[in-house]
């Protein structure tokens, strides 16, 4: 239950459109929250939506994904095997910056006489564009039109195409293209944990400057981490009135000032490239160089080269991951279908943003939109965003998955260090160094293994791409059963079952706590698949099986044990409620005075001390209700209900990560009400502002989730055994059609749910095999459509017993 009252100002103000989000007036009081919404980024390289003229801001940041510095974790009262580094994400150079005089009067947003306004994040094109006309003080009239990209398809550009027209007179202008680096990061609230940390001295460390001709390179280091980044930016100037420019530098600042006689009707336009590279190992020289190198190919090709690249892959994009939301009445389509629709496509473009370029690393909770949670990776990517990259972009889920096996030394010598056997994923890193600081909330999160190897399933069943199981996933596989093992035991007082105490699941608000249900859940799955796959590559593939060995040093006797531990595992259950406790002792406490609790007193974290959190039953996000959806052949459509129920009026909300899953659990119940409600509330997390905290960026892992809700949800798609099947839901408004793509064994899948009728269509591939319900469809080139009814057996199915699984479900 949303307990909490949504703010909703900036969705209020946008104009319903499909393919832009649209800003009619410069409105400063939303200003944080715009230069989140407005960001551009590509996995590597993100730039909040500040305008280019360097203000104002409010958090002006330009992030580069896996670039940060280290500091130590200070604790009024150390303990053994506390995280002892932290990493923080640095905001790097600000290359966008483009200031305008007219007149030596300079553009000033918050004083400028703005006679029209029109800012959009494209996503059809993947830019920020933005036309102003401005009445300087002395009533010339002056066109200012801003395109700005960071390139898709060159990994380390960002763009920019600035043109200014005197309409009706003539004027002298001044623009002044520069770059500034070591600027500040923002910590607005003390005692949010969710903020990033400030530094007390400087990061960035000059090493080099220099400049030639319109070209300026800066590059400066980290101190500690020793990171390094160069920064270069370069300039094209295109027009009949007569210029010249001037070029100055220092080691943190650039500028190239373009002095033109502009006459009337006659336009200005500057092109400005920008590159970033880092590197832990270049020496600055090479840096440098690799700097140039790239800027001598992007200055080559030019900006139109470039948008006509980001728009060739924005195609492409939208072609495999486009979720489309019509109206099929015959007049004008609807204003809601339209605004839902652009919400949609927000919350896919972000995702793309996020993790398009993210290679050789992770995707961080907030992306690249701002620098909340210190640009940390967690379980989000894996339980949240991976769906959706898999069954879009599988390529890059499979570099998401690399570089978690790239974190198994780590994770080995972090088991160690807690006293186990096997490997331990950090809850929360850059590095790869666990760098959670609060062990209870962090290092008890266990479940982070769990989830990867859940992940891992997922793709490996949806792609066929069993080498990367045999050469990565195996060893993880391996090393994360090896942890269940030593960290959990069989116990007398539980009957003989194994039992793992002490944990903390995806709710936050109940810590360290014995036989968290979702754990004890995913750890079984996770022991189960890495016995299966030691016995298939036993038997098909000898070869693998021995590198395995020889990897890992594995005795055969440790996959009987994980069997027995996932046959025996515990998972409670209370027979009077008919319910998954959350954990062993959640239901012996007091419930949560939600009648009493101000609505402005959510998120409770900020508001009340852990203690008084812990000690009630209160829930922050979905945890068992996670676990119904995530293991849904697991569970009877009544055991789901009966849990849903229960949870929903406990759940506050105060986590992104909820709306979406109690969403996809209230669709497969039946409750159209609540699925709708919290649906919408995932939908809108960022474009209505709906936990109040947009302007620390966006919430990436939800609008995976959002996908997730309208594919698994809505779409009823379903893969728990390796089988695509479907069992489509209404959309929640009568006449709406919902059209998606799925990409399943390297072929394209197109699911059309309509009013009367749903449609599969092989869109890409020879061959596929799916599931209507429980009737087997084999699509082929020769007959490549499929339909099926919507019916009222559909319907009714959906409100009885689920008929893949037994009244009370296989709870172990």
């Amino acid at each position: 239950m949303i307990h909490h009252v949504p703010l909703r100002p900036p969705a209020r103000d946008f104009l319903a459109d499909e393919w832009n989000i649209i800003e009619k007036r410069f409105r400063p009081e939303f200003l944080a929250q715009l230069e989140t919404i407005m960001a551009l980024g590509n996995g590597y390289l993100g730039m909040r939506g500040c305008p280019e003229e360097g203000g104002p801001n409010v958090e002006n940041a330009t992030l580069l994904n896996g670039f940060y510095e280290i500091r130590p974790i200070l604790y009024a009262e150390e303990a053994y095997g506390f995280a002892k580094t932290g990493q923080t994400i640095v905001n790097v150079t600000d290359s966008k910056i483009i200031k305008l005089f007219v007149d030596d009067e300079p553009f000033w947003l918050p004083n400028a006489n703005l006679l029209s306004y029109d800012r959009r994040l494209n996503m059809k094109s993947g830019t920020l564009d933005r036309e102003i006309l401005w009445e300087t003080p002395a009533g010339k009239q002056v066109l200012i039109a801003s395109r700005r990209l960071v390139s898709f398809a060159n990994r380390h550009v960002a763009a920019i195409s600035y043109r200014v027209t005197l309409l009706k007179a003539p004027a002298s202008v001044v623009i002044s293209s520069e770059m500034k680096a070591d600027e500040p990061s923002v910590f607005t609230n003390a005692n949010d944990p969710r903020q990033t940390r400030v530094f007390a001295g400087r990061v960035l460390h000059p090493r080099t400057s220099y400049a030639k001709d319109r070209r300026i390179v800066l590059c400066h280091a980290t101190e500690k981490s020793r990171l390094t980044l160069a920064c270069a930016t370069d300039h094209a100037l295109e027009t009949p009135c007569t210029h010249a420019h001037r070029v100055s530098y220092t080691e943190d600042f650039g500028q190239v000032a373009f002095t033109i006689d502009a006459r009337a009707g006659c336009s200005i336009d500057l092109a400005k490239f920008m590159v970033y590279h880092t590197s832990g190992t270049a020496s600055v020289e090479e840096l440098c160089g690799r700097a140039e190198w790239t800027m001598d190919r992007v200055t080559t090709q030019g900006f139109q080269q470039l948008l006509l690249s980001q728009e060739e892959f924005m195609e492409d994009y939208w072609r495999r991951g486009d979720v489309r939301v019509r109206d099929v009445r015959e007049e004008r389509t609807k204003r809601s279908t339209v605004e839902i629709q652009q919400a949609i496509r927000f919350n896919l473009f972000h995702i793309l943003q996020a993790s398009a370029r993210a290679e050789d690393a992770g995707v961080p909770a907030k992306g690249l939109t701002g620098q909340a949670y210190e640009g940390h990776y967690f379980w989000d990517t894996e339980i949240y965003l991976l769906p959706f990259l898999i069954y879009t972009s599988p390529q890059i889920a499979k570099n998401l998955l690399t570089f978690r096996y790239k974190m198994l030394p780590q994770a080995r010598a972090r088991a160690r260090e807690l006293g186990h056997r096997g490997a331990m994923f950090p809850w929360r890193t850059i590095s790869g160094e666990e760098a959670s600081a609060y062990y209870a909330a962090g290092t008890a999160q266990y479940h982070i293994n769990a989830d990867i190897m859940y992940a891992l399933r997922k793709y490996v069943q949806a792609t066929g791409d069993e080498a990367f199981l045999r050469d990565c996933g195996a060893e993880m596989l391996v090393e994360t059963a090896r942890l269940w093992l030593s960290l959990g035991f069989y116990s007398e007082a539980k009957g003989g079952k194994f039992c793992i105490n002490s944990v903390t699941g995806p709710d936050e608000y109940n810590t360290v706590v014995n036989n968290n249900a979702y754990t004890n859940l995913l750890a079984r799955e996770n022991l189960r698949y890495a016995a299966q796959t030691v016995d298939a590559l036993q038997a098909t593939a000898p070869d693998a099986y021995n590198a395995l060995v020889h990897k890992t040093a594995l005795e055969l006797f440790e996959v009987e044990a994980w069997i027995c531990a996932a046959d025996r595992m515990y998972v409670p259950y209370d027979e009077r409620l008919k319910i998954i406790p959350q954990d062993d002792s959640f239901l012996d406490r007091e419930p949560w005075d939600f009648r009493n609790t101000p609505r402005d007193h959510y998120p409770l974290l900020l508001f009340y001390h852990p203690l008084n959190i812990y000690r009630k039953q209160v829930i922050k996000q979905a945890d068992v209700v996670l676990a119904m959806f995530l293991l849904g052949d697991t569970f009877s459509l009544e055991s789901k209900k009966r849990n849903f129920e229960f949870y929903d009026a406990l759940t506050t909300g105060d986590s992104s990560l909820s709306s979406c899953v109690e969403a996809i659990i209230a669709a497969q119940v039946g409750d159209t009400h609540k699925a709708i409600e919290y649906g919408m509330a995932a939908l809108l997390m960022d474009l209505a502002d709906v936990g109040g905290n947009v302007k620390d960026g966006c919430h990436i892992a939800s609008m995976g989730g959002t996908w997730m809700m309208l594919t698994y949800g809505l779409g009823g798609m379903r893969d728990n055994d390796g089988t695509l099947s479907f069992w489509p839901r209404r959309a929640p408004e009568d006449n709406a059609i919902l059209r998606f793509p799925v990409k399943y064994r390297g072929q394209m899948l197109e699911v059309e749910i309509g009013v009367e009728k749903v449609e599969y269509t092989l869109r890409e591939g020879e061959s596929l095999v799916i599931c209507h319900e429980s009737e087997k469809i084999q699509l082929t080139r020769q007959s490549p459509v499929a339909l099926r009814p919507v019916s009222k057996r559909v319907r009714e199915e959906q409100t009885s017993a689920d008929p893949r699984s037994n009244a009370t479900g296989r709870l172990g």
